[in-house]
């Protein structure tokens, strides 16, 4: 309803109401036009609808707790950014679970991320596509510092001989956003065990997955397994790295002290990678 501002006077009991001259009602309670009301708010109700279908904003939110027009604009912009790196509707519920700091109103601005995909298509001479892979593997790849973090791991994973680092994987794009220092702890006890520089080297280039093992955790207990119960060399390891990628207690155990009762001994490939059934069938 629109409300005008007057001035009354009373003169002889009869009132009358009389505008100011130059002050016109609308200059004071401005009345919306009616379309232009309807439309913004279907635009606004079809902006939520969207982010909701595409798993940016939870479909289960609250009304009360709905970004604001103004928030729900960013977060369109930022929906259009990664748009414009190849990624596809389907893509943003991986995004938004496994990074919200990414749909985060308050922190996040689209433009803070464009050097990381700089190093990605620049360093790493990732295609886009490519790149979009490894995000969607590991988005926090997406907040990781470039000069400080990403440049040094990946040029020490390259001194390595660790090769194809550009093609999507979960391997991969984690190994990229390991800092530097983890990942030489992990090459330090190579080191510390016997292995030569040459040789660590070769051992990670073909076993990168090597840095995701806890040292404490994997890599110790399994070299100590090695070599004191199961009577080893390092050889072998050298041989055979995806040795530490099997579980000491459901597979390596089990089948040492098998083999072991029978007085058989077979290379560490073949104790490991043969199916159980095959392997029980071999050796009852």
């Amino acid at each position: 309803m629109l409300h005008s501002f007057s001035i009354s006077t009373t003169t002889n009991s009869v009132t009358t109401t009389t505008t100011p001259k130059n002050l016109k009602p609308h200059h004071l309670s401005p009345s919306p036009d009616p379309s232009h009301y309807v439309q913004f708010r279907t635009t606004y109700r079809e902006n939520l609808r969207y982010l909701k279908s595409i798993g940016v904003i939870d479909a289960n939110t609250h009304r009360n707790k709905l970004p604001l027009p103004d928030a729900t604009t960013q977060l369109l912009a930022t929906v259009n950014f990664f748009k414009s790196k190849c990624f596809a509707d389907r893509d943003f519920a991986k995004l938004a679970s496994r990074c919200p700091q990414l749909f985060s109103v308050d922190h996040f601005d689209p433009t803070d991320v464009e050097p990381v995909f700089q190093f990605l298509a620049r360093d790493l001479q990732a295609s886009q596509q490519e790149s979009k892979g490894l995000v969607l593997y590991c988005p926090e790849l997406l907040l990781s510092d470039v000069q400080y973090f990403l440049k040094p791991t990946l040029n020490y994973l390259k001194e390595l001989g660790v090769s194809k680092l550009n093609v999507p994987s979960s391997l991969n794009a984690h190994l990229l956003n390991t800092r530097e220092e983890k990942l030489r702890s992990k090459t330090r006890f190579l080191r510390s065990i016997g292995f030569s520089r040459e040789e660590t080297a070769r051992f990670c280039a073909r076993l990168p997955a090597v840095f995701g093992y806890s040292v404490e955790s994997n890599l110790r207990p399994k070299t100590e397994f090695l070599k004191e119960e199961m009577k080893r060399s390092l050889e072998e390891l050298k041989e055979f790295p995806q040795y530490f990628g099997f579980s000491l207690e459901k597979k390596i155990m089990p089948r040492h002290f098998h083999l072991k009762k029978r007085n058989v001994v077979v290379k560490l490939n073949r104790m490991l990678v043969w199916s159980d059934e095959k392997f029980y069938a071999k050796w009852k």
